[in-house]
């Protein structure tokens, strides 16, 4: 599974939702083959090429082509919480889109 997490500012906050999407669905055995992490602004270009976008959830809705194309967009508000990301991961299409390892 490719995916990309992206915040207002691409940095800080984008990278610590990046550590905490990985760990949490390699933990819930999802292999993940690419994990990028960007800005809102550079994200929109390039979501596109990934299976799932993570991102705040005043954003989901910048991400409307992923979902038209069957990709799945995840809004998170605590980037530090595994149970949430957990949470909204079985609450998705994931667990019927993708294989546990």
């Amino acid at each position: 599974m490719k995916i990309l997490t992206a915040c207002a500012n691409g940095s800080g906050t984008s990278l610590m939702l990046l550590r905490t999407v990985k760990n949490t669905l390699e933990k819930m055995g999802y292999q993940i083959t690419q994990a990028d992490h960007t800005s809102i602004s550079e994200a929109k270009g390039i979501a596109r090429n990934y299976d799932v976008v993570f991102t705040s959830v005043p954003f989901i809705n910048m991400f409307d082509e992923v979902k038209k194309r069957g990709g799945e967009v995840i809004g998170i508000k605590n980037v530090i919480s595994a149970s949430e990301v957990e949470e909204k991961v079985n609450a998705s299409d994931i667990p019927t889109k993708f294989k546990k390892n």
